[in-house]
């Protein structure tokens, strides 16, 4: 039985990059004219390990600046300055929005706000522990000042 190097998913098969045996009819009349899998040559296996080689490495670098993203992230105090009243209590609420933003200010980082999780806005003027999904699975804490404006 020939073998074939799969360009896409296919259910019955197995998931992109991998070689199957096939036959060669199934091979010929279906899977090359649907672009799902071509002929698994000496050279088209090496560039498939090749390209497989390098996403492997780039999803390693991934996840180490993730790291050390959240390494950074884990060190870093953030002051939110909004109008309070005298009992400290503010005119609005911080919420994740204002959060990401105050990040994205002070270390650079593009923070989405569906990663700041903070379960209810901030209404009161002190320090909050916010914790931040820097990439899934990744999540750092943030020391978050809410000050008073003058």
């Amino acid at each position: 039985m020939p073998e074939a190097i799969l360009l896409k998913d296919v259910d019955t098969l197995g998931e992109q990059g991998a070689v199957v045996d096939v036959s060669k009819g199934y091979l010929r009349n279906f899977l090359i004219p649907r672009k799902l899998a071509q002929p698994a040559t000496r050279g088209a296996v090496e560039v498939i390990r090749q390209r497989q080689q390098a996403a492997e490495r780039a999803a390693r670098e991934y996840v180490e600046k993730a790291n050390d993203n959240a390494a950074l992230l884990n060190k870093t105090v953030i002051t939110i300055t909004q109008q309070a009243g005298a009992d400290g209590r503010l005119f609005g609420s911080v919420a994740a929005q204002d959060i990401a933003s105050a990040i994205r200010d002070a270390r650079g980082l593009r923070t989405d706000k569906n990663n700041v999780h903070l379960p209810e806005p901030i209404k009161n003027v002190g320090t909050y522990m916010v914790v931040v999904e820097v990439v899934e699975g990744v999540t750092a804490t943030v020391k978050t000042m809410v000050v008073a404006q003058k």
